[in-house]
């Protein structure tokens, strides 16, 4: 049996739900549209051992229980040490495929219709791991995954912040060859610390190369950090921003210009952003006109796919069926899809 195929039959477990039958069944039906997701970040402790056996790989877990007990979080840095550790059993393309494959049977079980996945070359390539073979891989499984599930795909290539300016710029210049396969640039990693601004110029490059461009800010970091990456980086995505609300003046422009964020809730949890689903703001920020949307960020690692944050959330808010369809319009329009298949997206959206 294949690699993805042994980590695709471990499923989390869904608790039951107390929603009522519409919200239950629309949460499962839905057309969904995920532009938050790490593709590192679906690999399975099932993957990991699987990976680390193929690659002759020793890893600091007795087993795969072992592994999933550490994931327990304080904050994004404590998840982050586990995080890259994982990504040291990546090391051929096939492993690159297998782990992207793996995602795609998920999220078509979740109704995902597309998806952005971002992906972090650092992590390969100071092992040496060429960007040909992480670029490869990746992309090799979207394009298998748009005719066996009809999922249409983007990449977004990250940088880590916690990297220097000058790593990126290389970084980027190394990518630049495989340019056709990766649409956008994004920024990840560890904010504390890590302004935007610290990456001005390799934005720059990369948008003056034709790429679109996102980044991770207030997640962890302060709501200032939403308005450098605005202004400093252009970006036209936030990814996560759910501390806007400590600047009123920051909301006011998202909601203005409707910068889309793309929102996590069971990563928020997971990492103790907020302390429970009941306390999370995303329903309070939808009502107050900003454009957000539903994602999953890491999932091996905080409990859930798209889905499963849908359910989460709807769970403990008091989300209606017209938020839902907002949701799924609002992710529609933030995509980087084609002006055709964007088109195509938000009639599956209205549709239900």
């Amino acid at each position: 049996m294949s690699v993805w195929l042994c980590a695709a039959s471990v499923w989390y477990p869904r608790r039951r739900m107390a929603l009522s039958v519409d919200i239950q069944r629309l949460v499962q039906t839905m057309p969904k549209i995920e532009l938050h997701l790490h593709i590192e970040g679906s690999l399975e402790p099932e993957m990991v051992f699987a990976l680390a056996a193929k690659n002759s790989i020793e890893l600091p877990y007795a087993s795969v229980d072992a592994l999933r007990a550490a994931y327990e979080f304080a904050d994004l840095q404590s998840f982050l040490d586990i995080y890259y550790a994982g990504t040291q059993v990546l090391c051929t393309e096939s492993d690159f495929y297998d782990m992207t494959r793996a995602y795609l049977v998920r999220a078509a079980a979740d109704n995902v219709v597309h998806t952005e996945i971002f992906f972090d070359p650092q992590s390969h390539t100071s092992r040496g791991v060429p960007m040909g073979t992480i670029i490869g891989g990746i992309r090799r499984a979207l394009d298998d995954g748009k005719k066996e599930f009809g999922i249409s795909s983007e990449m977004i290539l990250c940088f880590l912040r916690h990297l220097s300016e000058e790593d990126a710029e290389q970084t980027l210049e190394a990518a630049l060859p495989f340019k056709k396969h990766f649409i956008g640039v994004g920024l990840d990693s560890g904010e504390r610390g890590n302004p935007p601004s610290k990456f001005e110029r390799v934005f720059k490059k990369a948008r003056d190369a034709g790429l679109r461009a996102v980044a991770h800010a207030a997640e962890e970091g302060p709501a200032s950090y939403i308005t450098e990456a605005l202004d400093l980086l252009h970006v036209t995505r936030i990814d996560h921003g759910v501390r806007c609300t400590e600047d009123d003046n920051v909301v006011t422009r998202l909601v203005r210009e409707q910068i889309p964020l793309t929102v996590c809730p069971l990563s928020n949890v997971k990492l103790r952003v907020f302390d429970t689903m009941r306390d999370h703001n995303i329903k309070a920020l939808l009502d107050r006109g900003l454009c957000v949307t539903v994602n999953s960020d890491d999932p091996a690692y905080f409990g859930g796919y798209i889905g499963a944050n849908f359910e989460s959330m709807c769970d403990a808010l008091p989300i209606t069926r017209a938020d839902l369809i907002k949701l799924g319009e609002n992710a529609a329009r933030a995509s980087y899809a084609d002006e055709a298949r964007k088109a195509e997206l938000l009639r599956l959206v209205q549709s239900i």
